[in-house]
């Protein structure tokens, strides 16, 4: 069988060293993977102009599955988010933020387990029908939900956790206000869980969720919900085990997906070594899981589970005084 391809997107700031970082760790680990390089946020446009180079689309859609850096869009008008164009164009309608506790971050939880499952494409987040009138008096956007499209990401939530033994699908929901698209949402999520007599069935309004979060995270094992509330809650949820540096995101389609890391590209601590490339590399264990490598997903995991809890060449953000290169490093000794 030919060895799989996947397309690298370095991207902007910290982007480059610590995607070089998770390339370093797949490679020690045995994956036999060929990499093809492109450009895309910043760095692309310096190069060819182009945010979003045709090139880069075509290696994604060849290629299938792309680890991806953090980008930067530039702020402004005219700049379209190149993260929210990659899920419209490729239909990468599942956002999967997994964050799980490590001993030795600063956080104040030590048992956390959810997973957050984000409709991707549709909502308010997607940025339909924007308009600010011209004395910029007002200005309004148009949310979107459809039945088809709430039904498929309840039905990814529901999949998911069955195939990782999860217990509960709590789906989150603002229909007390929002009784036409929010409303539709929860309908739809309740239909779904019917489906799934095995798997307990959960509901709750997105601003009790985010109380109960930071209150008593035990109560969430997976969470659906729809894209802006789903942006929220997953941030929120990454400040539960230490913050963005600890959480990576997978955006799956159904033949395409893309895994990254979900915080900045910190242009302020480019190129000095200081970054930890802890949500890149546990991106790259959700695109290991994906191909159904999980024996290798799990050797990086517990490289890494260790690292970070014996503080061995830990990063500044760990409380440790190492550089990207010396945690990786410990993370490939421990290989």
């Amino acid at each position: 069988m030919a060895a799989q391809t996947i397309t690298v997107i370095k991207g902007d700031g910290i982007g480059p060293s610590i995607i070089e970082s998770a390339i370093e760790i797949l490679n020690k680990v045995g994956c036999d993977f060929n990499y093809e390089y492109v450009d895309a946020g910043l760095t692309a446009l310096e190069n060819s102009g182009e945010l979003l180079p045709q090139e880069t689309l075509d290696a994604i859609a060849r290629n299938k599955i792309t680890l991806k850096g953090p980008l930067t869009t530039p702020v402004g008008e005219g700049f379209t988010s190149i993260n929210v164009t990659l899920r419209k164009k490729f239909n990468l309608y599942a956002n999967v933020r997994p964050v799980i506790s490590f001993k030795g971050t600063k956080s104040r939880y030590e048992d956390v387990d959810i997973i957050t499952i984000r409709e991707n494409t549709q909502g308010m987040y997607s940025g339909l029908g924007q308009t600010v009138a011209e004395d910029g008096s007002e200005a309004e956007a148009l949310s979107k939900i459809t039945r088809e499209g709430a039904e498929r990401i309840v039905e990814f939530a529901y999949e998911l956790a069955r195939r990782e033994g999860r217990k509960r699908v709590t789906a989150v929901h603002k229909a007390n206000i929002l009784k036409s698209t929010s409303g539709l949402f929860l309908k739809t999520a309740r239909e779904v869980g019917e489906r799934y007599a095995d798997i307990e069935s959960h509901e709750m309004i997105v601003d009790a969720t985010c109380m109960k979060l930071v209150m008593n995270p035990a109560e969430f094992d997976v969470i659906v919900t729809t894209n802006l509330f789903g942006d929220i809650v997953s941030d929120l949820c990454a400040g539960l085990v230490g913050g963005l540096g600890m959480a990576p995101g997978a955006n799956i389609g159904k033949d395409c997906a893309i895994f990254e890391a979900v915080h900045g590209s910190a242009p302020d601590i480019a190129g000095k070594n200081l970054a930890n490339p802890s949500s890149v590399i546990l991106a790259s264990i959700q695109m290991l899981e994906y191909l159904e490598m999980n024996d290798k997903a799990e050797r990086i995991r517990s490289a890494l589970r260790d690292v970070i809890e014996s503080g061995d060449r830990t990063t500044q953000d760990l409380g440790g005084t190492s550089g990207t290169t010396d945690f990786t490093q410990a993370v490939i000794e421990r290989l």
